[in-house]
């Protein structure tokens, strides 16, 4: 037990006190009784107890249980070391002691437990499978085990790893670990040597023009001599494949290649050996700006060749024409056209995952867009609160400028344990935006079914749509699969309200027992209920589901990817609820619009159709309906310009425009408007060793750069600009290994793109144990590095202790001491020692008036 003090400077206190009571007793000496020197020792006891109380005084009372924790390293460069971790640790707990408690706990990129500090561990339990294993974060695992422990008692933290960390900084940690209860002990493992071959890097040149012969140069690293192949891709086409001879060490292969891909076009290298040690470490990617001509992408959702094609001619801006199906989900291949148009092309065959990389590439990278009317587009197309009515100028919903007609509708969804998972939240999400489309006065329904029906919100008025939405999102997966009762409740349901439109949604992912279907869906029509069925997976019973739709006069969908489903929905719930298509014959009104006024110098054709939206505030409405509908309307959304062309492609709905002589000119004008403003000046972005973007600019302005990441799933990163220069910025972005695409604008907006490969991580290289971190993190923390598993249950040279402050006691002891003080001035020396005789506490005519402790005494007993 020791005894320790927090601020010992205060006891300095104590040298005036000590001469205040010394010079005191020194110079009253003869006059002094006991009872006097008594008084005075309780008052210099009483003094110093307050003085060490201020000094903050502590009791060190030692703790006998002492804590081992192992932290296994279980990241991607320990693969085939789990038994021989396992096999130390189970020879080591035959040394632990009866005080000694033990826990294990393993790591890569964060930490899981395996088993809990106890007294009773003896066995190492089956380590629980772990995901990610990309990193080696060895600070974070010390920094959490920390926290698990006691600080109080002596603790021992037993690394297993090979000491190469790929994420944060364990020796910045080590330092905070000094001066406490502790220490850290290493035993170093390592991969088994085995043959690996790895791609060390892969270039190709940051900017080229089309049909200009670029160097894709391979570095290719073999720890053996072997065969093996090359491939080389270009937006994910293969253009070269090669069977080379590797050596031992280093091997670099270059391949000529004339571009033909515009824009930021994406390359690709994969080497392929018989028998590799690690895969990922086989592939990387790198990025080439392909500069040409402007290049358009037409998303044609018609079945018949495209329309606006046709209008442009062969002589126009290069396009390419793909399906709604055919478009892709990485962001790269969109970043390779100048601006995209969507032609009566329906929200469900896109999805929201592919809207949202389109949507980054309008707003980040100044990709133009245009959507054209038609019976599968705006609303009817189930854009409804998707990303692309986002950057759209205009809005799917058309807001209060003609009676709409009375509906009722009633949701009716899978809640089986099929339907777990994204299924089932997707679904609910779509039923909860097919809410938000209706109106107060509409009549809502919500069934949900498992081996049975679920009634979630009775069929009537909706009286609150955000306490519908809420009750929609609470819905849980539950048991079985039967459609039957759950449908014939939903027409029961309808059948009896007077409504102008009665509409049945039914989405299910499952097979269902047979029912009479076709008498409940005919009794169904005669009351005006209609029916859409959804098949969701390919698990679903699509025939049924497709006859059930024919049978109720409604629309089936056979969904392969979730992530359509809001979209249909949406649709669904926008064919039922509103009249969009507005088909009188007009003439659309023109306003002074810049680069618009010359076409329609001689007047404007007559048109017969439109999709009724309403302009956003802030669009620029070119052309308006005589309802004041948009129908041609514009505005910039990021750095994108887009367009919103209410009638369609084809003639049917533009009518003489189709037949107009400007009618190409009109498309070739959209189009120009479209095209972003590119930035002529040459960045130099480099990715640096630490993972950082190093930008530079030769204007000298690189403080004023706006600069945004995107990943090839069209995610925003988390980026932080670090200015360095004039000249240049450094951008710190959050970011997983692939293709990260930067976008750099000035304070003119205009953009400069580029694209670099964030590589693989080092957990997939193979390195040898890091015997420098693992030698100075022991010798910062006071560990060891071990070599017998008994060694994890040595002796340990710091011991726990419990802190006791003894302050509070001390000044406890101070009061008590002077109360009795008070006492005897008050009541006399007799009161305590309890004589038959009083003596009087002051003598005054054996102490004089003048002296110190006389005076002293005296005004006391004044005051008493």
């Amino acid at each position: 037990m020791d005894l320790r003090i927090d601020m010992p400077l205060v006891l300095l206190l104590l040298l005036p006190l000590f001469l205040y009571f010394g010079w005191t007793y020194f110079h009253e000496r003869q006059r002094l009784k006991r009872s006097h020197i008594v008084v005075l020792t309780i008052r210099i006891v009483a003094a110093g107890c307050l003085v060490f109380a201020l000094a903050g005084p502590y009791l060190l009372l030692p703790i006998k249980e002492e804590q081992i924790v192992y932290l296994v390293d279980r990241s991607a460069s320990m693969n085939g070391t789990e038994d021989e971790m396992v096999q130390f640790i189970q020879e080591s707990l035959q040394s632990k002691k009866e005080p000694q408690l033990a826990g294990i706990y393993s790591f890569s990129s964060t930490l899981q437990t395996e088993a809990i500090l106890s007294k009773t561990l003896k066995e190492v339990p089956k380590l629980t499978e772990i995901k990610a294993t990309d990193q080696t974060n060895i600070e974070q695992s010390l920094q959490l085990a920390s926290g698990i422990i006691d600080p109080k008692k002596a603790t021992r933290l037993v690394l297993l790893t090979d000491g190469n960390e790929t994420k944060g900084d364990a020796l910045e940690f080590a330092t905070k670990l000094k001066g406490s209860n502790i220490s850290v002990d290493i035993k170093p493992f390592s991969q088994p040597v085995v043959n690996d071959v790895s791609l060390k890097s892969f270039v190709s040149p940051q900017v080229a023009y089309v049909g200009e012969q670029q160097q894709l140069v391979t570095d290719i690293h073999a720890t053996s001599a072997g065969q093996g192949e090359l491939l080389l891709y270009e937006n994910d086409e293969l253009i070269h494949r090669e069977a080379v001879e590797l050596t031992e060490g280093t091997n670099v292969f270059t391949y000529k290649h004339a571009a033909t891909a515009e824009g930021l076009v994406k390359y690709e290298a994969v080497v392929q050996v018989g028998q590799d040690a690690i895969f990922e470490n086989n592939k990387l990617t790198s990025v080439t700006m392909v500069q040409s001509e402007p290049h358009l992408l037409i998303v044609n959702g018609y079945e018949t060749a495209s329309p606006i094609a046709a209008a442009l001619g062969s002589q126009s801006i290069a396009y390419d024409v793909v399906a709604p199906k055919s478009l892709p989900n990485e962001l790269s291949s969109y970043l390779q056209y100048n601006a995209i148009v969507f032609d009566n092309v329906p929200g469900h065959l896109v999805g929201e995952a592919k809207m949202s990389v389109i949507e980054q590439a309008v707003k980040n990278f100044g990709v133009g867009f245009t959507m054209v009317g038609g019976e599968n587009s705006f609303g009817l197309g189930g854009y409804f609160k998707t990303p692309i009515e986002t950057l759209l100028p205009v809005e799917m919903e058309i807001k209060g400028k003609e009676q709409l007609p009375s509906l009722g509708l009633v949701i009716v969804l899978d809640r089986s344990g099929s339907m777990q998972g994204s299924k089932l939240e997707l679904a609910k999400e779509a039923a909860a935006r097919s809410v938000e489309m209706l109106r107060d006065e509409d009549t809502l329904g919500f069934i949900a079914f498992d081996d049975r029906p679920w009634e979630i919100i009775e069929t009537g008025p909706l009286s609150s749509k955000e306490e519908a939405v809420d009750t929609i999102l609470s819905v849980t997966p539950g048991g079985g699969t039967e459609i039957y009762s759950s449908l014939a409740k939903a027409y029961e349901n309808l059948a009896d309200l007077k409504l102008q439109r009665k509409h049945i949604i039914l989405l299910t992912d499952g097979q269902s027992q047979a029912g009479n279907y076709e008498d409940l869906i005919g009794e169904g029509k005669e009351e005006g209920i209609t029916l859409s069925t959804v098949a969701i997976g390919q698990d679903a019973d699509a025939n049924l589901l497709e006859a059930l739709s024919d049978m109720g006069s409604g629309r089936f969908y056979d969904v392969i990817d979730e992530q359509t489903i809001p979209s249909i929905l949406s649709r669904e719930t926008a064919m039922i609820s509103r009249t969009y298509i507005e088909d009188n014959p007009f003439y659309p009104a023109i306003y002074n619009a810049a680069g618009w006024n010359s076409l329609f110098a001689n007047g404007v054709p007559q048109m017969n159709a439109y999709i009724g939206t309403t302009a956003k505030q802030g669009a620029t409405v070119v052309a308006e309906s005589e309802k004041e509908d948009p129908v041609l309307a514009q505005w910039q959304y990021g750095l994108g310009k887009t367009f919103a062309f209410t009638s369609d492609s084809t003639g049917k709905w533009t009518g003489d425009w189709a037949r107009w002589q400007n009618w190409g000119a009109f498309w070739q004008t959209l189009i120009s408007q479209m095209l972003p403003s590119y930035n002529d000046v040459a960045y130099d972005v480099r990715l640096e060793a630490d993972g950082s973007f190093m930008i530079t600019d030769p204007t000298n302005e690189a403080a004023f750069l706006d600069i945004v990441a995107v990943n090839e799933a069209g995610e925003e990163l988390e980026t932080k600009l670090e200015t360095i220069s004039a000249s240049q910025v450094r951008a710190v972005v959050q970011a997983e290994p692939g293709l990260i695409f930067l976008r750099i604008a000035d304070e003119k907006q205009a953009i400069y793109q580029a694209g670099l490969s964030v590589p693989y991580s080092a957990e997939y290289e193979l390195l040898p144990v890091n015997n420098q971190l693992i030698e100075e993190l022991t010798q910062r923390t006071g560990g060891t590095v071990l070599k017998e598993p008994q060694d994890v249950f040595r002796d340990f040279t710091t011991k726990g202790a419990d802190r006791q402050n003894i302050a509070t006691w001390l000044l406890l002891a101070s009061m008590l001491l002077f109360f009795i003080d008070i006492t005897i001035r008050r009541f006399g020396w007799n009161f305590l020692t309890n004589a038959k005789k009083k003596e009087p506490l002051v003598e005054e005519k054996t102490i004089p008036e003048d002296t110190n402790v006389a005076q002293l005494l005296k005004g006391m007993k004044k005051r008493s």
